[in-house]
């Protein structure tokens, strides 16, 4: 089986072709800014009438949705930490997020997946650490796990795809 292909580009995440989206939501899962706003409204309301049913979701964790009028057929929606100066054990918290979003893609046979920038916008998370930290964790565990063909990160800005597309060149 060959390695999961890891690669980086800049796009707006409700436009992809793969299997399941990552929604850098809130606790409430009910639609807020940024790219959470974004997938809400693509998706269409169908999504938050799901989403009511979940009640919620705590930081680090993952739930997952049907992904309506997106291309995409799933969205799982994490909510990553607060920055609050990295004393908070926000660098864990982040790297939950990715795995718990990647197991539940494992779990229910996702073959692409395609992340946002998580906790880098409202939330405040420095971009090039909270990148590093998505790199890493999506390497280790993609080298672990089998199942996922494709691991896209979806980067907003020509900014963050090049601290990306860096990352990504350097050996695993």
């Amino acid at each position: 089986m060959p390695p999961t292909q890891l690669r980086a580009i800049q796009a707006d995440i409700t436009t992809l072709r793969v299997d399941a989206i990552v929604n850098a939501a809130d606790n409430a899962l009910l639609g807020g800014s940024g790219v959470d706003g974004a997938i809400h409204l693509a998706a269409g309301p169908e999504l938050l009438k799901e989403c009511r049913s979940l009640n919620g979701c705590m930081t680090s964790k993952a739930k997952i949705t049907g992904g309506y009028l997106l291309p995409a057929e799933h969205i799982i929606h994490t909510v990553g930490p607060i920055w609050r100066g990295g004393e908070q054990n926000e660098a864990q918290l982040l790297r939950q997020c990715y795995q718990n979003a990647l197991r539940l893609a494992v779990k229910i046979k996702v073959h692409s997946i395609a992340f946002p920038c998580i906790s880098t916008g409202v939330y405040g998370y420095p971009l090039e650490p909270a990148a590093a930290i998505a790199v890493s964790t999506v390497r280790m565990f993609c080298a672990q796990h089998a199942g996922l063909d494709e691991v896209v990160f979806c980067c907003f800005s020509e900014s963050a795809l090049q601290v990306y597309e860096a990352l990504l060149k350097r050996p695993g």
